[in-house]
C-alpha cells in the first residue's frame, strides 16, 4: 500500500476479503491492516483479528472502502497529536454497509449504506463507530467517492464557510491545489462564488485543479508565488488563503493577503510549520 498527502482509496473487497458486506458472529476473526509499532507504510501488516463488539451508541460497519489521507501517514509515525494504543488498524474513514446497530441507536439499521468518520481503524473488514459520525450515503454515490468525501470535503467545508466566512466576488489562494483538501477548497470556493487561484508545484497537477474549476493558476516550482498572487490581484492580495502545505509557501502567501484577510491554516503538508510575523497581521488587519 502506498500513502501520499493526496486522498487515495483502499477497496477492501479486493485488497482484504471476498466476503466484506456479510454479517459475521461477534467476536468472528476479520481481517485488519495493523500498526504495531510506529514506522513507515511499509511496516503495516495484514492479520487476523476478532471483528469489533460495538456499545449502545454504535454502528457495526462493513467496510467497503476506506479513504486514506495525510494524517493517516502521521498517525502510523507517531507525529500526530493522538497516538491509538498498540496494535491499532489506521484509516480515519470509510463507506459501507451497517451489520449492526446498539440498542440506543435508532435512526440508522442493518443494510443502511453509509459513510464514516472513525478517526482510526477503517483499514479492516469491520469498524465499530458512533453514530454521531455515521452519515448516509445518497444513491448517487458509489463507495470509494463517499470513502473519500467526509474528511476532504468537510474540513474545506468548515475551513471555507464556518471559519473565512469566504463571500461571492472575494479572491481565494488555495496552495496544494491538487491534493484532497487543496481540491476540494477550489470546488467549493467556485461555488461560494469566489474566484480561485490555484496554487500547485507542476503543470499537471495544475492541470486537475483548473477541470476543478479554478480560475487562474501558479506553478510555484517554476516562478515566485508572492510575485504571481500580486500581479492576479492587481496588487490588492488575496482575500482568504487556504494553506495545507506549510513551510516556505507560508512565508510566501501571507505575504500577499489583502486588507482585512482570513488565513486558514489547514496543515503542514511540507513538514516545517511556520511562524506567523505578527506584524503583517497587525498591518493588515488579518484575522
Amino acid at each position: 500500500m502506498c500513502l501520499s498527502g493526496r486522498a487515495m482509496l483502499v477497496d477492501p473487497g479486493t485488497r482484504l476479503t471476498d466476503f466484506i458486506g456479510h454479517y459475521r458472529k461477534r467476536n468472528s476473526p476479520m481481517k485488519a491492516l495493523l500498526c504495531k509499532a510506529f514506522g513507515p507504510a511499509s511496516t503495516l501488516v495484514l492479520e487476523d483479528v476478532p471483528s469489533p463488539e460495538i456499545k449502545k451508541n454504535e454502528i457495526l460497519l462493513d467496510v467497503h472502502a476506506a479513504g486514506v489521507n495525510f494524517p493517516d501517514t502521521l498517525i502510523i509515525e507517531g507525529k500526530y497529536q493522538f497516538k491509538p494504543p498498540f496494535p491499532f488498524s489506521p484509516g480515519g474513514e470509510a463507506a459501507g454497509v451497517i451489520a449492526a446497530v446498539g440498542e440506543n441507536v435508532s435512526h440508522l439499521k442493518p443494510g443502511d449504506r453509509v459513510m464514516a468518520l472513525t478517526g482510526w481503524g477503517s483499514f479492516a473488514e469491520q469498524v465499530a463507530v458512533p453514530h454521531y459520525n455515521v452519515l448516509p450515503i445518497p444513491e448517487s454515490m458509489d463507495f470509494t467517492t463517499a470513502a473519500a468525501f467526509s474528511m476532504t470535503y468537510g474540513t474545506s467545508m468548515h475551513a471555507l464557510k464556518q471559519r473565512a466566512n469566504l463571500q461571492p466576488g472575494e479572491t481565494l489562494l488555495v496552495l496544494g491545489a491538487s491534493g484532497g483538501v487543496g481540491l476540494a477548497a477550489v470546488e467549493i470556493g467556485k461555488a461560494l462564488g469566489a474566484r480561485v487561484i490555484a496554487a500547485a508545484s507542476s503543470s499537471e497537477k495544475l492541470e486537475v485543479a483548473r477541470n476543478a474549476g479554478a480560475d487562474e493558476l501558479i506553478n510555484y516550482s517554476e516562478t515566485s508565488l508572492k510575485d504571481e498572487v500580486k500581479r492576479l490581484t492587481q496588487g490588492n492580495g488575496a482575500d482568504v488563503i487556504y494553506d495545507p502545505v506549510g513551510g516556505d509557501l507560508f512565508d510566501q502567501a501571507i505575504r500577499t493577503i489583502a486588507w482585512n484577510g482570513r488565513l486558514l491554516v489547514v496543515g503542514f503538508a511540507s513538514g516545517r510549520i511556520p511562524e506567523l510575523p505578527i506584524n503583517l497581521a497587525l498591518l493588515k488587519e488579518t484575522l
